[in-house]
């Protein structure tokens, strides 16, 4: 949330009307750095210029021309709801790479959290609280800007340095930045004007150009060989030089299938570009078809050097600029420095960028799309239906569980690696028809894992699936899979399970009854020195894990527990029951250790239960075991909060093993 602003600087801006509409003020490209009194700097961040207009929780984020973004870069528009003021900003939204550096690459193909750290750089503050600050000097709206932005958050004040501008640049190229940005620190806010008093120079040359067609080679297997490239002088549309480097294949057909509705029959050119000339590199080009498109779509490219006569060498393809109006694109021709800057020692890196911190997992899936694909382990998992609602009385959707299940994967594939999966499907969410699925032979995508076993209860072989890594899981849980349930052992050694499990599965008991259960388990453990580890189920009991390094058999855990149950049930034989048959255990919590078996499952840890409350099957420490724990305190809308506080508590599942015969026989001894 934003600061409060009653401490903020006192102005004598007397108050109008709120601007609608603005277009924000623009730099002049200049050819070198400089170094003059009464101007600061700041780094060209490589993204989209946006303006973002906050109302007390009414947001617009809007692009340089007026158009929306806040479906597009929702993450941003969410953190701006959060502030309570009434303020204009202007910034530049970017996603920024592991070395602190905005990636316009990344930028393009930003859909989701999962993509890239998102972040809005605001860096003038052009209204607040029902005051235009336009026409007050730059160091009193960034003064003001810095109170208003939190410390911490997707939005962040760009940095400004009162450096030499020589040795600030000089950092920037070498650190890889686009440029920086050099401003006066007196210039007033023109809004919709390209100014002398703010400057960019650049430390690579880019240039914005517009498509009006483009060029495949005979016998190739691009999509395309080249974009041909102009920009209108004068409204004359004339072409500027073709690009053919820089495209991913993917890249390419995303470009091809925003070009096909504007295909035309003739050249839109004022003069047909010989498209296909000869050159002392290539003498004989191979033949080229051309396709004419509307020119409507900006690009961005970069390239090593402008000619005299203007001429674009080695251009190449940075990315498409969907923020940006064709007719607006002008040739950006660097002017002298000094003429400008008349006429109006050493810098760390770290002074320059702030690095990012411990990335943590956000998002997979944007909230605007039906139906997504995302690249996963390498592999493209297409997501549909996603608004669909899973859980009606609290409003969670499809889209919702998968961006729980991709946050929280990092915590939950160690207790799925390697591990069959017996499936649980509810396409339709917790009340429509649900059913099992144990068999996938020839159902799944290649790269999914699969264990093949015989059954012998329908004497056939079967195909489990496998969710070894996060294409895996989030393709099982896409097909209505809301719970995760894993063998207890592995592939490797499917007779010998990793752990041992009481299940505490009350009938009408009250949940006080199953916490009882829980510590009395936990002190006949203690006993006898047996580690063990506790998590709710997630539907109504407690779950019980006891380590056991697949040593032993399934018959081995099943009868270790057998004994458990017997001492616990000893204790508090009034409330529980060890009879498997429910007409016999009369309305009694079932101590069951009959769930050590091959191929019996229960919910995983960290998995999410098909019940009422979206809940989750949450490891806890043993202090948490008692009065007043519910099931329904860890559900999708706080699990990962706990997760991330406390890591993963339950790990100690997967490592040393009891001494199982050792165990069992100091337990057996207190029958």
């Amino acid at each position: 949330m934003a600061k409060s602003t009653s401490d903020a600087k006192k102005t004598e801006t007397k108050p109008a009307e709120k601007p609608k509409d603005l277009k924000p003020m623009l730099a002049t490209l200049v050819d070198k750095a400089f170094d003059e009194e009464g101007w600061i700097y700041e780094v060209k961040w490589d993204g989209y210029r946006a303006i973002a207009y906050v109302d007390n929780g009414t947001v617009e984020l809007r692009s340089r021309n007026n158009n929306p973004f806040n479906e597009k870069f929702y993450p941003i528009y969410q953190a701006f709801k959060q502030w309570k003021v009434d303020a204009i900003l202007d910034g530049e939204i970017a996603v920024i790479n592991e070395k602190g550096i905005a990636d316009f690459s990344d930028l393009q193909g930003w859909r989701s959290e999962a993509d890239g750290e998102l972040v809005f750089y605001a860096f003038d503050l052009l209204w607040l609280d029902g005051k235009n600050l336009m026409d007050e000097p730059l160091s009193t709206r960034r003064e003001l800007l810095e109170q208003l932005v939190p410390a911490d958050g997707i939005i962040k004040v760009s940095r400004t340095f009162n450096e030499k501008g020589t040795d600030f640049f000089a950092a920037a190229e070498k650190m890889g930045l686009e440029g920086i940005i050099a401003k006066k620190a007196d210039s007033k806010y023109h809004p919709d004007l390209r100014s002398k008093d703010w400057l960019k120079i650049k430390t690579e040359l880019h240039q914005e150009l517009i498509i009006g067609g483009y060029t495949k080679n005979e016998n190739t297997s691009r999509k395309f060989s080249a974009l041909l490239l102009g920009i209108f002088d004068e409204g004359v549309f004339k072409f500027v030089c073709p690009v053919g480097t820089g495209f991913s294949a993917k890249l390419q057909s995303e470009i091809l299938e925003k070009l096909k509705p504007l295909i035309l029959e003739e050249c839109p050119f004022n003069v047909v570009p010989d498209y296909n000339k000869p050159s002392r590199f290539r003498p004989n080009p191979p033949k080229a078809s051309v396709t004419w498109v509307q020119p409507e779509l900006v690009v961005e490219i970069s390239y090593r050097e402008l000619t005299k006569d203007g001429a674009i060498r080695q251009p190449s393809f940075r990315g498409l600029r969907e923020d940006k109006n064709a007719r607006e694109v002008t040739r950006e021709r660097p002017a002298g420095t000094s003429k400008l800057v008349e006429d109006a020692g050493s810098l760390h890196e770290k002074q320059v960028i702030s690095r990012p911190g411990k990335k943590e997992r956000k998002t997979l899936l944007n909230p605007a799309e039906e139906s997504q694909v995302r690249n996963i382990n390498g592999y493209d998992v297409k997501f549909s239906n996603l608004s669909k609602i899973f859980w009606p009385e609290e409003g969670v959707s499809k889209r919702d569980m998968l961006n729980y299940y991709y946050q929280v994967a990092p915590y939950i594939l160690p207790y799925l690696k390697e591990r069959p999966q017996t499936m649980n499907r509810f396409p339709n969410g917790i009340h429509g028809k649900s059913f099992y699925q144990k068999d996938v032979k020839g159902k799944v995508p290649e790269w999914l894992a699969t264990f093949e076993y015989y059954s012998e209860t329908d004497k056939r072989l079967k195909e489990f699936p496998v969710a070894n890594d996060e294409a895996s899981l989030l393709y099982l849980v896409s097909l209505g899979c809301i719970e995760i349930n894993p063998w207890s052992s592995r592939c490797a050694s499917p007779d010998n399970p990793d752990w041992c499990i009481i299940d505490l599965d009350p009938d009408k008991n009250p949940f006080e009854e199953v916490i009882a259960t829980a510590c009395i388990t936990k002190d006949v453990l203690d006993s006898a020195g047996i580690t063990s580890f506790c998590k709710t189920s997630g539907s109504t009991g407690l779950h019980i894990y006891i380590p056991l390094e697949a040593k032993y058999t399934y018959e081995d855990s099943k009868e270790f527990g057998r004994v458990i149950a017997k001492l616990v049930h000893r204790e508090l034989p009034e409330f529980t029951s060890i009879e498997r048959l429910t007409q016999k255990r009369k309305g009694k919590l079932y101590i069951d250790f009959l769930q050590n078996r091959p191929q019996a499952t229960v919910a995983g840890p960290y998995s999410l239960r098909p019940r009422s409350g979206a809940t989750v099957s949450m490891p806890l420490d043993w202090e948490e075991i008692r009065s007043g724990l519910t099931i329904k305190d860890y559900t999708i809308f706080n699990a990962l909060d706990k997760i991330k506080e406390q890591g993963d508590i339950f790990k100690g599942v997967l490592g040393t093993g009891i001494d199982l015969p050792k165990a069992k026989s100091a337990l057996e001894k207190l029958l």
